[in-house]
């Protein structure tokens, strides 16, 4: 597996038969295709589907099917399609399960900010912020550290915030860490990897898990 990879592969394992799950933009996505056997989730996308399937094989594609990262999507049996307004009515209203997003930083308060940089163009926040105060559980699949080696794992975040106090979970290529009152909860670690080496690749300080267990990478 790659990087990207390992981490929805982690990310997967978080989701149980039942759950509405609604997958953000980019590497979130790929959830999809590594659910578990046996586990049956329902895939919501905010531009008004539930019931997502896997993504279409190539040439199998619906330029009139795609979800909110306008990514070619298929739609299981039993699945359906309304408008914006009932969308943001399920997620505002507390019926997403899981809400699983990309990050541009979080910290050890659970606060997010994944939509701006400034002095960046962007197209705006999107629907983040309503998925992160609406669903019961939000998880950040995220790389560790920036491409130059930045802090992406903070004490506070620097950037423009999403949410203040919604982040449940961050799975990471080196670790699985729960956001708690008394800070972030190293879980689990890469084997590759030692806690003072993902200590160091993190500003915000872990709290090391008595039960540590090893990610399966």
């Amino acid at each position: 597996m790659n990087l990207k990879q390992r981490i929805v592969h982690r990310v997967a394992q978080e989701l149980a038969s039942g759950d509405v799950v609604n997958l953000g933009i980019g590497m979130p996505t790929m959830v999809a295709d590594y659910i578990p056997d046996g586990v049956d989730v329902i895939f919501q996308s905010e531009n008004g589907f539930l019931g997502l399937g896997p993504t279409p094989e190539a040439g199998q594609e619906d330029p009139d099917l795609t979800n909110a990262g306008a990514q070619p999507v298929t739609i299981l049996p039993g699945g359906c399609f309304f408008d914006s307004a009932t969308s943001f009515m399920l997620i505002r209203g507390g019926h997403v399960d899981v809400t699983v997003l990309g990050a541009l930083q979080v910290d050890e308060k659970g606060n997010l900010a994944n939509w701006m940089i400034p002095g960046k163009m962007v197209p705006g926040m999107g629907g983040a912020m309503d998925l992160v105060t609406g669903a019961k559980r939000v998880i950040i699949a995220m790389t560790h550290n920036t491409k130059k080696g930045g802090f992406k794992v903070l004490k506070q975040c620097t950037l423009p915030l999403t949410a203040t106090s919604q982040v449940d979970l961050i799975v990471t290529e080196l670790a699985v860490m729960e956001v708690t009152k008394s800070g972030l909860l190293l879980k689990e670690i890469n084997p590759e990897f030692t806690v003072e080496q993902v200590q160091q690749r993190t500003e915000a300080t872990l709290i090391i898990d008595k039960n540590l267990k090893l990610m399966s990478v």
